[in-house]
């Protein structure tokens, strides 16, 4: 059997506890899966290519190949057109189910190179999941990788470094804009001029693979002209989500423009991000601006102010408005005192997050961005290393990632002219604090003898209303009544205790 009649074996060696041998029987009972070899985009194409001569004009031993970057299907796409080309068979193996004993991996070992000896297999190792941390388990599955005399293919996120082994390592890319492009039109067919335009909208903004598009497409042949923009726009904005579950958290975005109480000209730089963020593929690659220069394409800003002064709900508007998913990402909890750590931190997120261009919300950016100190040592340097990371992730990202933070003087000036917008959110004055009072309340929300004119007299932002006004809903709820000036009260004594503020009897006076 071989790659060329259109099958691979997936070996997905499920070892758990190898005592008993009889689970190696594994290795020869997995059954045969049919696929159909993929045709690549033309990057991909090459890159198989480039692949094949490596190993052609190799000498024994052959050199690991290694994959790097996030795109698991691309690269089990290129593996198998490489594999259909050397007429090979491969085996797919993760880290995480290789056992920790070293006879028992070099049992696996011996097992692994009778079985692509004899049926002409190479390896391909998911790499991903392992920490080449200083244990016990990670240095033998090390050791054991460089140990291995057959052809092995390493699938990474980053470039693992094996002291004892020639690796040659090869990025797996994205497709670019005109690739994607391509496909979005070879696969809608006639179909493709009913998009007005947002097939450009699709192509720039989701980075899927050739099966994704194609998916989508097919799933899209059964809707009508009118909804198949909206539709494949959803599709792929679901498919492209991240998995950051770990480093962030995906907020559900229901505040709208009219939730905003800032003064014009917040609203108008507000505004002016949303817009640039719709129209950035018709101005980079419509109108070519991406052709002069592919440095400060991405779209960065920073919302400072105090504590609910709207940060969040600004970027919830945003999102909202712009039909994409929103990631807050608190710097305070990936920043990490181990050197290297942040970074990888860092780039987990930008890589996952450019499938679909989520945005992303950074928040406590004093965690980072400090100002910068003297560099008196290795720490002090690393943590300027950081945050130009940081920068230059956020510069090249396709999508908007906002920094928010409370102590914008706190914050280096060489890093903050590198941030596009900067929008402040100052605290709310008399007026507008009336204005959010009148808004907080839902229509259906029972309300008697509200003043709003007294309730702007406390000294507290949007985020601090919002929170008194949910506590006197329940209190009135508990009560069997609507919402009156005693339940805010109540609730206003309570909101002013979590704060450790004291609530100075002009500030509730009349209220009861």
């Amino acid at each position: 059997m071989n790659i060329s009649m259109g099958w691979y074996v997936s070996l997905m060696l499920c070892l758990g506890r190898w005592g008993e041998m009889g689970r190696w029987d594994i290795l020869r009972k997995n059954s045969l899966t049919p696929v159909v070899t993929p045709l690549l985009s033309p990057s991909h194409q090459a890159l198989a290519n480039q692949l094949r001569d490596a190993w052609e004009l190799a000498e024994f031993p052959l050199p690991f190949l290694q994959l790097c970057g996030g795109d698991d299907a691309a690269k089990l796409d290129i593996v198998n057109v490489l594999c259909y080309g050397l007429d090979y068979d491969f085996g797919i193996l993760s880290t995480a189910l290789l056992p920790s004993s070293s006879q028992e991996l070099y049992q696996l070992q011996l097992r692994w190179e009778r079985e692509a000896l004899l049926n002409q297999r190479l390896l391909f190792l998911d790499c991903q999941p392992l920490s080449f941390a200083d244990n016990a388990r990670a240095t033998a599955i090390h050791f054991w990788i460089e140990g291995l005399n057959t052809p092995v293919i390493l699938s990474s996120l980053e470039r693992l470094n094996l002291p004892h082994r020639t690796v040659t390592s090869f990025d797996v890319l994205p497709l670019s804009f005109p690739e994607k492009m391509s496909l979005w039109s070879r696969h809608l067919g006639d179909n493709a001029h009913f998009l007005n335009g947002k097939m450009t909208q699709l192509s720039y903004q989701f980075n899927l693979n050739p099966s994704m598009i194609e998916a989508a497409c097919t799933q899209a042949l059964v809707k009508d002209q009118e909804s198949l923009g909206s539709f494949l726009w959803t599709f792929c904005r679901t498919q492209a989500r991240p998995r950051l579950d770990d480093l962030a958290q995906r907020l559900e975005t229901t505040a709208v423009w009219s939730d905003l109480v800032l003064p014009e000209p917040q609203y108008e730089i507000l505004t002016e991000i949303a817009t640039q963020l719709q129209h950035q593929s018709k101005v980079y690659h419509e109108w070519g601006f991406a052709n002069k220069s592919d440095r400060g394409l991405g779209l960065c800003a920073m919302f400072h102010g105090a504590s609910g002064t709207g940060k969040t709900m600004a970027a919830e508007v945003l999102a909202g408005q712009l039909n994409l998913d929103l990631y807050r990402i608190d710097l305070s909890v990936i920043v990490s005192k181990y050197i290297g750590e942040t970074e990888k931190n860092l780039r987990r997120i930008f890589d996952a997050a450019a499938v679909g261009g989520a945005i992303l919300l950074f928040d406590e950016a004093d965690a980072l961005f400090g100002k910068r100190t003297e560099v008196n040592d290795s720490r002090d340097r690393h943590a300027n290393v950081e945050v130009s990371y940081l920068l230059q992730r956020m510069e090249a990202y396709q999508g908007l990632a906002i920094l928010t933070t409370n102590l914008k003087k706190s914050l280096d000036k060489a890093f903050l002219r590198r941030i596009r917008f900067q929008v402040e959110f100052p605290f709310p004055n008399a007026t507008n604090r009336e204005e959010i009072w009148q808004r907080v309340f839902p229509p259906q929300t029972p309300t008697q003898d509200l003043d709003y004119k007294k309730l702007s007299k406390l000294q507290v932002a949007g985020g601090h209303i919002r929170n008194i006004a949910l506590n006197a809903a329940f209190y009135a709820a508990g009560s069997e009544e609507p919402v009156k000036m005693k339940h805010l009260h109540q609730a206003a004594k309570r909101e002013y205790l979590k704060m450790e503020k004291i609530l100075t009897a002009d500030e509730v006076k009349g209220w009861v």
